[in-house]
């Protein structure tokens, strides 16, 4: 398995819509994010008659024998309410707390300035895993595996200063509890041949009423939910493209929320990225992409130049929107004139014609 590859692509889909352009929080398209691998509270969920799922689950086939060993882990993102609180009076120094009652006197607000700084009240996220340690495939057939792990919930309080060193306002950012539960299971289809099921469920403990709205839920949800399976002494079968005399048996694996794909170099069959977003088999970062803009559609060209044709004030609430934003605008700004030829007219899956083509 080549990891690092691995790990990029990995990371691609767990950031994949999280900012979009124009890359600013007052742009409408960034008012609802999260829209893909959302695995919702189970509560939340029967209130929507389940459109809105609270388990996502892969299904593929692996090759193997009994003493196979697999492995998997769950990623996903742990969203984090960041509002600004402008101070009625300023203070020298935060008071120490434990609870909301010693909170200094503010009020929350949109936008905050303090200097050339623009504070402004939106959303973070924290990359959260569950690690399933290696198991043999005979132990899966007998009993299966599960692990439940809670990330819990907290609120701090950041200092802002003012430039006279005194504290004008707090960052105060906030997380709700949440608890996943990972379940994994093989079933023998034939000798030498293995379902693997993994199920992601969100078994937080909740108490949202009839009336909490998405975003609400999005504080208790397993944002951007993907599984990494690898395997070890054994292979995964493609469930793209499976062998003609496996069709029928990767044709009856169900996949909920998420399409398992063969990850690493082209022709490696030990690792498998179930992923919310649709990709085909050895899917690649584009090597002249300079960095991670979140869109997934390979037009890196067309976006570095628009971000150019941002105002300067535009400009200066992307770069105060949040710190992967602002790594964005200054590498599109310091990008070189050769980097954009790289970028310009690119040709993708191109393969030689056949004798019988032409």
């Amino acid at each position: 398995m080549n990891a690092k590859l691995v790990e990029d692509i990995a990371n691609a889909v767990l950031y994949e819509g999280y900012m979009l352009y124009p890359y600013r929080p007052s742009s409408v398209k960034n008012r609802q994010r999260w829209n893909f691998g959302v695995v919702y509270p189970r509560a939340y969920s029967e209130m929507q008659n389940g459109a809105d799922n609270w388990f996502m689950q892969t299904e593929c086939l692996a090759s193997g024998s009994s003493p196979t060993e697999l492995s998997v882990k769950v990623r996903f993102l742990q969203a984090v309410a960041r509002t600004i609180g402008e101070l009625k009076a300023p203070l020298d120094e935060l008071p120490v707390s434990i609870d909301q009652s010693g909170d200094p006197d503010f009020q929350i607000v949109e936008t905050f300035q303090v200097g050339d700084q623009i504070l402004q009240t939106w959303q973070e996220a924290i990359e959260r895993e569950i690690v399933l340690r290696s198991f043999h495939l005979e132990d899966l057939l007998a009993s299966g595996r599960s692990t439940v792990l809670d990330f819990p919930g907290g609120r701090e309080l950041e200092p802002v200063r003012a430039a006279d060193g005194r504290i004008a306002a707090v960052i105060v950012r906030t997380k709700d509890s949440v608890t996943g539960k990972v379940e994994v299971i093989a079933e023998c289809v034939e000798d030498g041949l293995f379902k693997i099921t993994v199920r992601i469920l969100n078994i937080t403990s909740t108490m949202i009423s009839s009336s909490a709205n998405r975003d609400a839920a999005l504080m208790q949800s397993l944002l951007s939910a993907h599984t990494i399976l690898n395997i070890s002494g054994g292979e995964f079968v493609s469930s793209i493209d499976p062998p003609a005399e496996l069709k029928n048996a990767a044709s009856e694996c169900k996949n909920v929320g998420t399409w398992p794909v063969l990850v690493g170099k082209e022709g490696q069959r030990d690792c498998m990225l179930s992923s919310p977003i649709i990709l085909y088999d050895y899917p690649q970062i584009a090597p002249e992409s300079p960095g991670n803009l979140f869109d997934g559609t390979e037009i890196d060209e067309i976006l570095a130049l628009r971000i150019l044709t941002l105002t300067e004030d535009e400009k200066h609430e992307m770069r105060h929107a949040d710190e992967r934003s602002r790594e964005i605008l200054e590498r599109t700004e310091s990008m070189p004139a050769e980097h954009f030829m790289k970028l310009h007219g690119v040709l993708r899956g191109l393969r030689p014609a056949s004798e019988e083509q032409r």
